[in-house]
C-alpha cells in the first residue's frame, strides 16, 4: 500500500500538466453563467495546491521510507489512496462537466476526511508527514466542494448566487467544526478552510456581496478561535 500512495501521489499532483491553464469552471458551463460568483475564493487561493502536493509527495515519500508497516499510518491509506485516485482524474472531468466534477469532489473530501479521522496521532513525524498534509488537504476539499455546490446551486437556478454562497458557506463552516471536534490535533485541517474563507473575502471586499463577505469573515475567525483553542488542547 506506502508504494500505491506514493504512485497515486505522484498521479495527482501530474494531473495539473493534463488540463494546462485550468482556472475554474467556465462561465458557460452552467445553464445560468457563474461571473464572478461570491462562493469563489479569489485566483490568488488556489496557489495553496502547491503547497499541498509538495506535502503530500514528502509525506508518501517518508510513508515508504520509515512508516511501510506502521499500523497508524496503515489506519488512513485506504481512504487516501481512494482519494488521490479520483483527485487524479478530477481536472480533465472538470473541463467537460461541472455535474461531475461536483459529484468526484465530494467523493474526494469525504475519503479525505476518513483518512484524517484516522491518521497517525503524536509529535514529530507522524505529526508533520502524517497528519498535516493530509489534514491541509482535506480542509482545502471541505471549502472548495461547498464552493462547487454553491456554484451549482446558483448556476442551475435553484437560488441567486448570494443565496447560494452563504448557503455553501455555512455547510462548509458546519463540516469544519464537526472534523475539527473529531480531530482536534489536525491542525492543518483548519488552516485550509480558513485561507479558502480569507479567499473569499477577499473576493468579494470590492464590489462583491457584503453579506457573503461578511459571513466568511465572521467564519474565518471563528474558526481560527477553534485552532487556537486546539492548540492549548494538544
Amino acid at each position: 500500500m506506502p508504494f500505491l500512495i506514493l504512485l497515486a501521489t505522484l498521479a495527482f499532483a501530474l494531473s495539473p500538466l493534463l488540463s494546462p491553464g485550468f482556472g475554474g469552471f467556465e462561465d458557460d458551463q452552467f445553464p445560468i453563467p457563474q461571473i464572478d460568483p461570491p462562493v469563489q475564493p479569489a485566483g490568488y487561493a488556489f496557489g495553496i495546491w502547491g503547497l499541498i502536493y509538495a506535502l503530500l509527495i514528502a509525506a508518501a515519500l517518508y510513508g515508504v521510507w520509515q512508516r511501510r508497516s506502521d499500523p497508524q499510518w496503515q489506519a488512513m491509506r485506504l481512504p487516501l489512496l481512494v482519494t488521490l485516485v479520483v483527485g487524479a482524474t478530477w481536472l480533465p472531468i472538470a473541463q467537460t462537466s461541472a455535474v461531475w466534477a461536483t459529484v468526484l469532489i465530494w467523493i474526494m473530501w469525504a475519503f479525505a476526511v476518513w483518512a484524517v479521522l484516522n491518521a497517525p496521532r503524536g509529535d514529530g513525524a507522524d505529526k508533520w508527514l502524517g497528519r498535516v498534509p493530509v489534514a491541509l488537504y482535506a480542509g482545502w476539499l471541505t471549502a472548495a466542494s461547498c464552493v462547487s455546490l454553491g456554484l451549482m446551486a446558483a448556476g442551475y437556478g435553484a437560488m441567486n448566487q448570494t443565496v447560494a454562497a452563504i448557503l455553501a458557506l455555512l455547510i462548509a463552516l458546519g463540516l469544519a467544526l464537526w472534523v475539527a471536534r473529531q480531530r482536534p490535533d489536525a491542525l492543518g485541517y483548519l488552516a485550509g478552510v480558513i485561507w479558502a474563507l480569507i479567499g473569499v473575502c477577499v473576493q468579494n471586499a470590492t464590489g462583491g456581496s457584503t453579506y457573503v463577505l461578511v459571513l466568511a469573515a465572521a467564519g474565518a475567525a471563528a474558526l481560527i478561535a477553534v485552532g487556537g483553542n486546539n492548540i492549548k488542547r494538544t
